[in-house]
């Protein structure tokens, strides 16, 4: 939370007045296909990129007033260290607890998402074009992210529970 969310709002709180006084203004915030999908041992993950959505939501009305546009990232996997550090942590904490079995399946799971994992420069391609567009999209969403977020949209809670979990066995 203090990463993924309060260091995230405490430098838009740093760079807001410069921008109202300038009258423009781009804040581009980094979620996560995470921040509209949960999964199961990554609660804290998952709630930091909710919470940008959510933030990114309501400041986008709040600033547009003073020339201020509020965009959103939506990466999926990214090829990083960051699958493969989830995991190693998962392992460690849960490893031998009463979750352990459900460890060892999110573990699974994660190794499917680092072989579909799309390169950081897709990333920054996104970045680059709600920067360079003179009207932003609210959400700029990774190739590899749109299929988890069309589903989610579209599927009843308890069945994109069950389908989420089916790729877990």
């Amino acid at each position: 939370m203090d990463i993924n969310l309060f260091g995230v709002a405490r430098l838009i709180q740093l760079a807001l007045p410069e921008m109202r006084k300038n009258g423009y203004g781009k804040i581009v915030n980094i979620s996560s296909v995470g921040g509209k999908v949960g999964l199961p041992m990554g609660s804290w993950y998952h709630a930091s990129k909710f919470a940008i959505e959510g933030l990114s939501d309501c400041l986008r009305n709040e600033v547009k007033p003073f020339g201020i546009d509020v965009m959103v990232i939506e990466p999926g996997g990214t090829k990083s260290e960051m699958i493969e550090n989830g995991a190693a942590d998962l392992a460690r904490i849960s490893g031998k607890t009463v979750y352990k079995d459900l460890a060892n399946r999110v573990t699974k799971m994660y190794a499917s998402l680092a072989a579909n994992a799309i390169e950081a420069i897709e990333i920054a391609k996104l970045i680059k074009n709600g920067i360079e567009a003179k009207n932003p999209k609210t959400r700029y969403m990774a190739s590899n992210a749109r299929p988890s977020l069309l589903m989610r949209k579209l599927l009843p809670d308890k069945l994109f529970d069950r389908m989420l979990m089916n790729q877990m066995k």
